[in-house]
C-alpha cells in the first residue's frame, strides 16, 4: 500500500513539475536561433589546426539544430575569393571559389549574400559558382550587367534559371503550432565594380527592401556587407531593425546603435556569432542575445564535412610541396598579429608588408625593395603559428624577385606613385625606404635618396608589367638594367624566400 501512495505522489510530482520545463501550447512565442558568419576564405583549420575549420563551425551548427530546430545559417559575403585554393588548377580549370560551394552546399547554409570579392571572379566563373551552389542568395543593391541590360543575378540548374531575389522570407514554425514570417535583406559595398556588375545606392535600396518585408514579416533583421561605418548609418536610417548581420572587417565586433546591433565575426570562421531570438505574436516583442563563440580546437570536427576539407587540403599541400618539402613547419611566431587585411596593407606600411619587403631586399642584397600591396590577397592577420602554407595564402599568386638599376630621380618617381596610391593596389610595401615627413625626402638606407646615384632595387616580377605603375616596364629606358633570378635561388619565387628569411629570424631568436 505505501509502495503504491508512493508512486502515486512521484506521478502527481512528476506531471506538475512538466508544466514548469513543458512549452506551454499556443503561448504565442516562439523561439529561433541565427548562425552567423563572415568573411570566410579557408575551409580548413588555420593558425596550425588551433583555430577555425568550417567541419568545427558544423558541429556548432548541428548542436543548434538539435537544440532548437528552428535554426538558419548565414554567410554575410566574401567567401569565394581570395583563397590560395581559388589560385590553383583542378579538373582542368582554375578553383575559384568551387571548394567553398562545396563545403556549404554540404553543411546546407540558408542563405547567404554577395560580398566586394564575390566580384574578384570572372563572370564566367561567378555563375559557375552560382549554379553550383544549393543554398539561397539575396541581395537588394547589385545587378548582373549584360551589355546595356541590367536585371538580377541568377541560378541556373538544368536549364531552368532562378533569380536572385532582393528581399527574402524566412519561416518558422515550433512544436505548439506557432509560426512566424522572418523578413531579410541584404547590401553590399560598391567597392569593386568590374562591368558586369551594377550597384544602386545602399541606404535607398536598404529602406526599399525593408519597407517591402516589413507588411509581410513578423519582424526583419538586415545581413549586409558594408563597412561598420555605413552599417551604423544603415542603422540610424532604419531605426526598428534590431539586428543587422554584417561583415567586410574581419574583427568579432557587437556595435549598439539606437535598439540596433551590428553583429560580425573573425574572418575565417575563429568565431561566429549566435543569435537567440524569442518572439511574441502577441505582443509584438522581440528579444535578441547575441554571443560570439570561438572556433578552435576544442570542438570536434564533423566527419561529413572534414572528408570534404581533407580532399581539398591534399590537392593544396601537393601544390604548395613543389616549392616546399614540408607544408605544415612552424617557420615563425607572430608574437602580434601580422597585418594583411585588404585596407591597411593597400594604405600604411604593416608589419607583414615590411617583412615580405625585408625577404626580398635580404636575398637579393639589393639597396631596398618595394612590392605592390594588391599582391598580398589573404585578406587577414596571421596570429600565432606561421607555416608555410600560411605564406602561400599570403601570396597565391607567387612570382619571382626582379632586380632592377635605376637612377634616384626615376625611383623617387616609382616610390611616390606608390605613395600617392594609398588605398589601391599600387600602394607600396616596402625595405630600406622610408618617407622622411620633416626632411620632405624618401631615406635610402637611412640617408635622402640622392636623384643621380644609381640604385638596386629588389621588386616583384608582376610590377615590370606596368599594370600598377603605368611607366615601370622592361621597355623603359629610365630601367637601366633588369637582373632576373637564378631558377634554382631563393628569388625565384617570393613566398620561398618570405619563408627562408622568416625561418632565419626565428632561427636568430633561438639562439638569443
Amino acid at each position: 500500500m505505501k509502495t503504491r501512495l508512493l508512486l502515486l505522489l512521484t506521478f502527481v510530482i512528476f506531471t506538475t513539475s512538466c508544466k514548469f520545463f513543458k512549452k506551454e501550447k499556443g503561448d504565442q512565442k516562439i523561439d529561433v536561433t541565427f548562425l552567423q558568419l563572415n568573411d570566410v576564405y579557408e575551409i580548413a583549420p588555420i593558425s596550425n589546426g588551433k583555430e577555425a575549420g568550417m567541419a568545427r563551425v558544423e558541429t556548432v551548427h548541428k548542436e543548434l539544430l538539435a537544440e532548437n530546430p528552428n535554426t538558419f545559417m548565414f554567410l554575410a559575403g566574401d567567401f569565394l575569393s581570395p583563397s590560395l585554393l581559388g589560385t590553383m588548377e583542378y579538373e582542368g580549370e582554375k578553383v575559384k571559389g568551387k571548394q567553398m560551394v562545396e563545403v556549404m552546399n554540404a553543411m546546407k547554409f540558408d542563405l547567404v549574400t554577395f560580398g566586394n570579392h564575390e566580384f574578384d571572379l570572372k563572370e564566367k566563373e561567378l555563375q559557375k559558382r552560382l549554379n553550383e551552389s544549393t543554398f539561397n542568395w539575396t541581395i537588394a543593391n547589385v545587378k548582373h550587367k549584360i551589355d546595356s541590360i541590367t536585371g538580377p543575378f541568377y541560378t541556373e540548374k538544368s536549364g531552368v534559371k532562378m533569380f536572385i531575389p532582393d528581399t527574402y522570407i524566412l519561416n518558422a514554425k515550433d512544436s505548439d503550432g506557432t509560426s512566424i514570417k522572418i523578413g531579410i535583406f541584404s547590401v553590399c559595398l560598391p567597392v569593386n565594380k568590374p562591368n558586369f556588375v551594377e550597384y544602386s545606392d545602399v541606404y535607398t535600396s536598404a529602406k526599399a527592401a525593408y519597407e517591402k518585408l516589413k507588411p509581410e514579416c513578423d519582424f526583419v533583421v538586415a545581413m549586409t556587407h558594408l563597412s561598420v561605418e555605413e552599417d551604423t548609418e544603415l542603422a540610424k536610417q532604419i531605426p526598428d531593425l534590431q539586428l543587422i548581420m554584417g561583415g567586410h572587417e574581419h574583427t568579432n565586433m557587437l556595435v549598439p546603435v539606437g535598439k540596433t546591433n551590428i553583429a560580425k565575426a573573425d574572418a575565417n570562421a575563429r568565431t561566429v556569432y549566435i543569435h537567440k531570438l524569442s518572439y511574441n505574436t502577441k505582443t509584438k516583442k522581440l528579444d535578441i542575445k547575441s554571443t560570439v563563440k570561438p572556433i578552435n580546437d576544442q570542438i570536434k570536427s564533423d566527419s561529413e564535412i572534414d572528408k570534404i576539407v581533407n580532399k581539398w587540403q591534399f590537392i593544396l599541400n601537393e601544390e604548395v610541396k613543389k616549392v616546399v618539402s614540408n607544408p605544415d613547419d612552424v617557420i615563425f611566431v607572430a608574437e602580434e598579429p601580422l597585418e594583411a587585411r585588404e585596407t591597411p596593407i593597400r594604405s600604411e606600411q604593416t608589419n607583414l608588408g615590411k617583412l615580405i619587403a625585408e625577404a626580398m631586399w635580404k636575398t637579393t642584397k639589393a639597396d631596398l625593395a618595394f612590392f605592390n600591396g594588391g599582391s598580398v590577397r589573404i585578406d587577414d592577420q596571421l596570429h600565432g603559428n606561421i607555416t608555410p602554407v600560411d605564406i602561400f595564402r599570403t601570396l597565391p599568386y607567387g612570382g619571382a624577385i626582379f632586380t632592377i638599376e635605376v637612377k634616384g630621380d626615376f625611383l623617387k618617381k616609382i616610390l611616390d606613385f606608390g605613395q600617392n596610391n594609398k588605398g589601391k593596389g599600387a600602394y607600396l610595401q616596402r625595405a630600406n625606404a622610408d618617407w622622411d615627413e620633416t626632411a620632405q625626402t624618401w631615406m635610402i638606407g637611412g640617408k635622402p635618396l640622392d636623384s643621380k646615384k644609381v640604385y638596386k632595387a629588389a621588386i616583384t616580377d608582376f610590377l615590370l608589367t606596368g599594370y600598377d605603375i603605368p611607366f615601370l616596364t622592361h621597355e623603359n629606358k629610365e630601367v637601366l638594367k633588369v637582373r632576373e633570378p637564378n631558377p634554382a635561388s631563393d628569388a625565384f619565387d617570393i613566398r620561398k624566400s618570405v619563408i627562408v628569411y622568416l625561418k632565419s629570424l626565428s632561427n636568430s631568436k633561438t639562439k638569443k
